[in-house]
Protein backbone atom coordinates (compact mmCIF):
# COMPACT_ATOMS: atom_id res chain seq x y z
CA UNK A 1 0.00 0.00 0.00
CA UNK A 2 1.58 3.26 -1.12
CA UNK A 3 1.47 6.29 1.14
CA UNK A 4 -1.05 8.89 0.09
CA UNK A 5 -0.06 11.46 -2.51
CA UNK A 6 -3.33 13.31 -2.09
CA UNK A 7 -3.05 17.05 -2.63
CA UNK A 8 0.11 16.93 -4.71
CA UNK A 9 0.10 18.03 -8.34
CA UNK A 10 1.06 16.07 -11.44
CA UNK A 11 1.46 17.26 -15.01
CA UNK A 12 0.84 14.54 -17.61
CA UNK A 13 1.96 15.44 -21.12
CA UNK A 14 0.26 13.59 -23.95
CA UNK A 15 -2.47 12.97 -21.42
CA UNK A 16 -5.53 12.88 -23.65
CA UNK A 17 -5.12 9.43 -25.21
CA UNK A 18 -3.68 5.98 -24.71
CA UNK A 19 -1.06 5.51 -22.02
CA UNK A 20 -1.16 9.20 -21.07
CA UNK A 21 -4.88 9.05 -20.44
CA UNK A 22 -4.37 5.96 -18.29
CA UNK A 23 -1.65 7.69 -16.27
CA UNK A 24 -3.75 10.82 -15.78
CA UNK A 25 -6.76 8.80 -14.61
CA UNK A 26 -4.67 6.65 -12.24
CA UNK A 27 -3.02 9.67 -10.63
CA UNK A 28 -6.44 11.26 -10.29
CA UNK A 29 -7.69 8.16 -8.49
CA UNK A 30 -4.72 8.50 -6.13
CA UNK A 31 -5.91 11.97 -5.14
CA UNK A 32 -3.46 14.19 -6.98
CA UNK A 33 -4.35 17.38 -8.79
CA UNK A 34 -3.89 16.55 -12.47
CA UNK A 35 -3.05 18.90 -15.32
CA UNK A 36 -3.87 16.96 -18.48
CA UNK A 37 -1.76 18.35 -21.32
CA UNK A 38 -2.51 17.76 -24.99
CA UNK A 39 -2.13 19.64 -28.23
CA UNK A 40 -5.93 19.75 -28.41
CA UNK A 41 -7.67 21.45 -25.49
CA UNK A 42 -11.03 19.79 -26.05
CA UNK A 43 -9.44 16.33 -25.79
CA UNK A 44 -7.53 17.30 -22.64
CA UNK A 45 -10.71 18.66 -21.09
CA UNK A 46 -12.57 15.41 -21.77
CA UNK A 47 -10.02 13.42 -19.78
CA UNK A 48 -10.01 16.02 -17.00
CA UNK A 49 -13.79 15.69 -16.79
CA UNK A 50 -13.40 11.92 -16.41
CA UNK A 51 -11.07 12.47 -13.47
CA UNK A 52 -13.13 15.06 -11.62
CA UNK A 53 -12.91 18.55 -10.12
CA UNK A 54 -9.24 18.22 -9.12
CA UNK A 55 -8.19 17.93 -12.77
CA UNK A 56 -8.11 20.34 -15.69
CA UNK A 57 -6.97 20.39 -19.28
CA UNK A 58 -4.32 22.50 -20.94
CA UNK A 59 -3.22 22.82 -24.57
CA UNK A 60 0.51 22.82 -25.28
CA UNK A 61 2.98 21.50 -27.82
CA UNK A 62 5.88 19.98 -25.87
CA UNK A 63 8.28 20.61 -28.75
CA UNK A 64 7.92 24.33 -27.96
CA UNK A 65 9.79 25.90 -25.05
CA UNK A 66 7.08 28.55 -24.75
CA UNK A 67 4.40 25.88 -24.69
CA UNK A 68 6.13 23.98 -21.90
CA UNK A 69 6.69 27.16 -19.89
CA UNK A 70 2.99 28.01 -20.19
CA UNK A 71 2.10 24.48 -19.08
CA UNK A 72 4.19 24.73 -15.91
CA UNK A 73 2.81 28.20 -15.17
CA UNK A 74 -0.75 26.91 -15.54
CA UNK A 75 -0.16 24.12 -13.02
CA UNK A 76 1.29 26.58 -10.51
CA UNK A 77 -1.54 29.05 -11.06
CA UNK A 78 -4.28 26.44 -10.68
CA UNK A 79 -2.83 24.18 -7.98
CA UNK A 80 0.09 26.00 -6.38
CA UNK A 81 2.78 23.40 -7.06
CA UNK A 82 4.29 20.93 -9.47
CA UNK A 83 5.33 17.80 -7.61
CA UNK A 84 5.33 15.21 -10.39
CA UNK A 85 5.99 15.51 -14.11
CA UNK A 86 4.99 12.57 -16.27
CA UNK A 87 6.79 13.25 -19.55
CA UNK A 88 4.64 10.97 -21.65
CA UNK A 89 3.99 12.84 -24.92
CA UNK A 90 5.19 10.88 -27.91
CA UNK A 91 4.44 10.13 -31.54
CA UNK A 92 5.30 7.09 -33.64
CA UNK A 93 4.67 7.56 -37.38
CA UNK A 94 6.25 4.70 -39.32
CA UNK A 95 8.80 5.29 -42.08
CA UNK A 96 11.43 2.93 -43.48
CA UNK A 97 14.97 4.29 -43.71
CA UNK A 98 14.96 4.53 -47.51
CA UNK A 99 11.81 6.64 -47.45
CA UNK A 100 12.28 8.64 -44.24
CA UNK A 101 12.75 12.36 -44.76
CA UNK A 102 14.69 14.77 -42.61
CA UNK A 103 11.37 16.30 -41.64
CA UNK A 104 10.05 12.88 -40.55
CA UNK A 105 13.09 12.35 -38.33
CA UNK A 106 12.98 15.84 -36.84
CA UNK A 107 9.26 15.62 -36.08
CA UNK A 108 9.70 12.49 -33.97
CA UNK A 109 12.84 13.71 -32.22
CA UNK A 110 11.37 17.13 -31.50
CA UNK A 111 8.30 15.68 -29.83
CA UNK A 112 9.69 12.60 -28.10
CA UNK A 113 13.20 13.60 -27.07
CA UNK A 114 13.39 17.39 -27.18
CA UNK A 115 9.86 17.51 -25.76
CA UNK A 116 11.02 15.52 -22.73
CA UNK A 117 13.92 17.91 -22.16
CA UNK A 118 11.77 21.03 -22.55
CA UNK A 119 9.03 19.73 -20.25
CA UNK A 120 11.55 18.86 -17.56
CA UNK A 121 13.38 22.18 -17.86
CA UNK A 122 10.12 24.15 -17.67
CA UNK A 123 9.09 22.37 -14.45
CA UNK A 124 12.48 22.40 -12.73
CA UNK A 125 12.03 25.48 -10.56
CA UNK A 126 8.70 24.21 -9.23
CA UNK A 127 9.99 20.65 -8.74
CA UNK A 128 12.91 21.98 -6.69
CA UNK A 129 10.41 23.61 -4.33
CA UNK A 130 8.46 20.38 -3.92
CA UNK A 131 9.16 18.25 -0.84
CA UNK A 132 9.37 15.22 -3.14
CA UNK A 133 9.89 16.15 -6.78
CA UNK A 134 9.41 13.32 -9.25
CA UNK A 135 9.98 13.01 -13.00
CA UNK A 136 8.61 9.93 -14.73
CA UNK A 137 9.43 9.42 -18.41
CA UNK A 138 7.45 7.14 -20.70
CA UNK A 139 10.07 5.50 -22.88
CA UNK A 140 9.59 2.14 -24.66
CA UNK A 141 11.18 -1.27 -25.13
CA UNK A 142 11.56 -0.21 -28.79
CA UNK A 143 14.92 1.52 -29.06
CA UNK A 144 16.49 0.85 -25.68
CA UNK A 145 16.05 -2.95 -25.96
CA UNK A 146 14.36 -4.00 -29.21
CA UNK A 147 13.90 -2.69 -32.72
CA UNK A 148 11.07 -2.67 -35.24
CA UNK A 149 11.17 -1.87 -38.98
CA UNK A 150 9.92 1.62 -39.72
CA UNK A 151 10.65 2.95 -36.26
CA UNK A 152 14.36 3.79 -36.38
CA UNK A 153 13.62 7.44 -35.56
CA UNK A 154 11.19 6.46 -32.80
CA UNK A 155 13.64 3.94 -31.34
CA UNK A 156 16.42 6.53 -31.38
CA UNK A 157 14.22 9.01 -29.53
CA UNK A 158 13.25 6.46 -26.88
CA UNK A 159 16.83 5.34 -26.32
CA UNK A 160 17.80 9.00 -26.14
CA UNK A 161 15.30 9.57 -23.36
CA UNK A 162 17.18 7.08 -21.20
CA UNK A 163 20.51 8.77 -21.83
CA UNK A 164 18.90 12.05 -20.83
CA UNK A 165 17.34 10.43 -17.75
CA UNK A 166 20.60 9.11 -16.33
CA UNK A 167 22.45 12.41 -16.37
CA UNK A 168 19.37 14.36 -15.27
CA UNK A 169 19.04 12.00 -12.30
CA UNK A 170 22.59 12.85 -11.21
CA UNK A 171 22.12 16.59 -11.63
CA UNK A 172 18.80 16.70 -9.79
CA UNK A 173 19.59 14.30 -6.95
CA UNK A 174 20.88 17.11 -4.64
CA UNK A 175 17.38 18.63 -4.80
CA UNK A 176 15.68 15.36 -3.84
CA UNK A 177 14.19 15.04 -7.34
CA UNK A 178 14.12 11.53 -8.79
CA UNK A 179 14.11 10.79 -12.53
CA UNK A 180 12.97 7.36 -13.75
CA UNK A 181 11.39 5.77 -16.80
CA UNK A 182 8.73 3.21 -17.62
CA UNK A 183 9.36 1.07 -20.72
CA UNK A 184 6.07 -0.28 -22.07
CA UNK A 185 5.80 -3.25 -24.37
CA UNK A 186 2.72 -3.74 -26.55
CA UNK A 187 -0.11 -1.94 -24.80
CA UNK A 188 -3.77 -2.12 -25.74
CA UNK A 189 -4.83 1.47 -26.41
CA UNK A 190 -7.65 3.07 -28.38
CA UNK A 191 -5.48 3.23 -31.48
CA UNK A 192 -4.51 -0.42 -31.20
CA UNK A 193 -8.13 -1.48 -30.90
CA UNK A 194 -8.86 0.16 -34.27
CA UNK A 195 -6.33 -2.10 -35.99
CA UNK A 196 -8.48 -5.17 -35.39
CA UNK A 197 -8.80 -8.34 -33.35
CA UNK A 198 -6.54 -10.41 -35.64
CA UNK A 199 -3.57 -8.08 -35.14
CA UNK A 200 -4.19 -7.96 -31.39
CA UNK A 201 -4.28 -11.76 -31.19
CA UNK A 202 -1.06 -12.07 -33.22
CA UNK A 203 0.67 -9.54 -31.00
CA UNK A 204 -0.51 -11.17 -27.78
CA UNK A 205 0.76 -14.53 -29.03
CA UNK A 206 4.32 -13.12 -28.95
CA UNK A 207 4.06 -12.33 -25.24
CA UNK A 208 4.71 -15.08 -22.65
CA UNK A 209 1.73 -13.88 -20.60
CA UNK A 210 -0.40 -14.26 -23.75
CA UNK A 211 -2.03 -10.88 -23.53
CA UNK A 212 -1.27 -7.30 -24.36
CA UNK A 213 -0.71 -4.89 -21.52
CA UNK A 214 -3.26 -2.34 -20.35
CA UNK A 215 -2.74 1.36 -19.85
CA UNK A 216 -3.34 0.70 -16.15
CA UNK A 217 -0.30 -1.59 -16.07
CA UNK A 218 1.87 1.33 -17.20
CA UNK A 219 0.09 3.84 -14.96
CA UNK A 220 0.69 1.72 -11.86
CA UNK A 221 4.42 1.63 -12.59
CA UNK A 222 4.44 5.41 -13.05
CA UNK A 223 2.58 5.85 -9.78
CA UNK A 224 5.19 3.76 -7.97
CA UNK A 225 7.99 5.98 -9.28
CA UNK A 226 6.03 9.01 -8.04
CA UNK A 227 5.48 7.52 -4.58
CA UNK A 228 7.21 8.14 -1.27
CA UNK A 229 8.26 4.49 -1.31
CA UNK A 230 10.43 5.17 -4.39
CA UNK A 231 12.28 8.12 -2.86
CA UNK A 232 15.65 6.33 -3.08
CA UNK A 233 15.12 5.10 -6.64
CA UNK A 234 16.48 7.31 -9.40
CA UNK A 235 17.94 6.88 -12.87
CA UNK A 236 16.18 3.53 -13.19
CA UNK A 237 13.80 1.82 -15.59
CA UNK A 238 10.90 -0.60 -15.24
CA UNK A 239 10.05 -2.77 -18.23
CA UNK A 240 6.31 -3.46 -18.32
CA UNK A 241 5.82 -5.92 -21.17
CA UNK A 242 4.44 -9.23 -19.89
CA UNK A 243 7.83 -10.82 -20.57
CA UNK A 244 7.82 -9.86 -24.25
CA UNK A 245 11.58 -9.28 -24.46
CA UNK A 246 12.52 -12.55 -22.71
CA UNK A 247 12.20 -15.33 -25.34
CA UNK A 248 15.38 -15.83 -27.39
CA UNK A 249 13.30 -17.07 -30.33
CA UNK A 250 9.66 -17.87 -31.28
CA UNK A 251 10.55 -21.48 -30.47
CA UNK A 252 10.91 -20.55 -26.83
CA UNK A 253 7.23 -19.68 -26.71
CA UNK A 254 6.30 -22.90 -28.49
CA UNK A 255 8.24 -24.84 -25.87
CA UNK A 256 6.04 -23.44 -23.11
CA UNK A 257 3.59 -26.24 -23.89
Amino acid sequence: MLKSLQGRTVIVTGGSKGIGRGIARRFGEAGLNVLVVSRKLDEANLVAAEIGPHASGFAADVSSADGCAAMAAAALDRYGSVDVLCANAGIFPAAKLADMTEADFDLVMNTNLKGTFLAVQACLAALKRSPAGRIVITSSITGPITGYPGWSHYGASKAGQLGFMRTAAIELAPYGITVNAVLPGNILTEGMELIGEEYIAQTAACVPMKRMGSVEDIANAALYFASEEANYVTGQTIVVDGGQILPESPGALDAMG
